[in-house]
């Protein structure tokens, strides 16, 4: 009883040194490798001492060599299987470093037990992701530069034209003015993107009325709205909760849905504001009587430059406004999404939490 306490002290005693020394070794591979020789020697090592000190018989050591073989057959299947798992792991890593030289398209194989099958899916998910930015990043550059080239180029001709003689100066101030105008807007249009995707916006939330926010927008487009001939309301209840928001922010917000509903609203058509209150939020939604929305654009208006009719651009249209409008109504916790009116027309609608949802 003795010789087996002191047998078994001594290979616990081993084991704990042998695991400390396994979490010594650099990789994956060599840890699977140390455990799999672990957990054969250390009991083949045991029986053995145990034997040669226990038993003298022939038939004795014969049990002892079958005891061998066995552990041998389990270590041979222990390296086969941690073979198996280094070489999915090898793929793994071969497709990290393909994605970090800059190979998009590299991908892992989601196969294998199952923490490597959902590594391997996590992985391609991810460079799924990333190869999504990357060519959002190039559309974004692409449809820049084209807009500014526009405005550049005619301004480039009226300066040429105005140096040439051809044409007095005061002619093309107002022209000059305009495209000058143009591109400030557009700048700061990219300025607010770039601080919308770094979370850098700086605006102070506090409790603020929607009534006299939709007011000041409507006054601001009425104008524009009159000489279109285009009717534009509001329909707001005068008992809407106060909501928690930047003022300015929520203005912009919806002089860009205002705007966007504006350009595809025929003459005689009408537009209108809604607003109504729903578990702790506000929806407010913005109406109009158009064409309505084809499917590419409930999918992708809010997109960056995503233009349904691409002769936009040449009348002012940036393609910016509604993914600004995006960007806003989500840094204040809140959704927006279009949808096609059944009555017909289009409705772009987003929620704001009310004052009373912060406590």
């Amino acid at each position: 009883m003795t010789q087996f306490a002191l047998t078994l002290m001594a290979t616990l005693g081993v084991g704990f040194l042998a695991v400390y020394l396994l979490r010594l070794l650099p990789t994956l591979r060599l840890q699977l490798a140390g455990l799999a020789l672990l957990a054969v020697t250390l009991p083949l090592i045991t029986v053995l001492v145990s034997g040669l000190v226990m038993f003298q018989m022939q038939d004795d050591l014969k049990i002892l060599a079958l005891a061998a073989g066995a552990a041998a057959s389990a270590l041979l299947a222990a390296f086969a299987l941690t073979r198996s798992i280094g070489r999915r792991v090898d793929a793994l890593r071969s497709a990290a470093h393909g994605l970090a030289a800059g190979d998009l398209g590299a991908r892992a194989a989601p196969s294998g037990p199952a923490e490597l099958a959902e590594l391997g899916r996590s992985f391609n998910e991810m460079a799924a992701n990333i190869e999504q930015l990357f060519e959002a990043r190039r559309q974004l550059v692409a449809a820049a530069s084209h807009d500014l080239r526009t405005p550049i180029a005619a301004i480039e001709a009226m300066h040429e034209a105005i140096e040439d003689g051809l044409v007095d100066v005061h002619h093309y101030l107002p022209a000059l003015r305009d495209q000058a105008r143009t591109l400030r807007l557009l700048v700061d249009d990219l300025f607010e993107l770039a601080r919308i995707d770094a979370g850098a916006l700086a605006f102070e939330l506090g409790e603020a009325q929607l009534n006299p926010l939709v007011e000041s927008c409507i006054r601001g487009l009425q104008a524009e709205a009159q000489t279109r001939g285009i009717r534009l309301e509001a329909h707001l209840d005068e008992l809407l909760p106060p909501v928690r928001c930047a003022p300015e922010q929520i203005e912009r917000v919806l002089a860009n849905l205002l705007t966007n509903a504006l350009r595809h609203t025929p003459s005689d058509g009408s537009i209108a504001v809604r607003a109504a209150p729903i578990d702790g939020r506000v929806l407010v939604s913005v109406e109009d009587d158009g064409e309505g929305l084809s499917a590419e654009a409930l999918q992708r208006m809010f997109e960056r430059f995503w233009r349904s009719d691409p002769a936009r651009s040449s009348r002012g249209s940036s393609g910016l406004g509604l993914a600004i409008a995006k960007g806003l109504v989500e840094a204040h916790g809140g959704r927006i999404w279009a949808e096609n009116r059944t009555e017909g027309g289009a409705r772009v609608t987003f929620t704001l939490l009310t004052a009373a949802a912060f406590g």
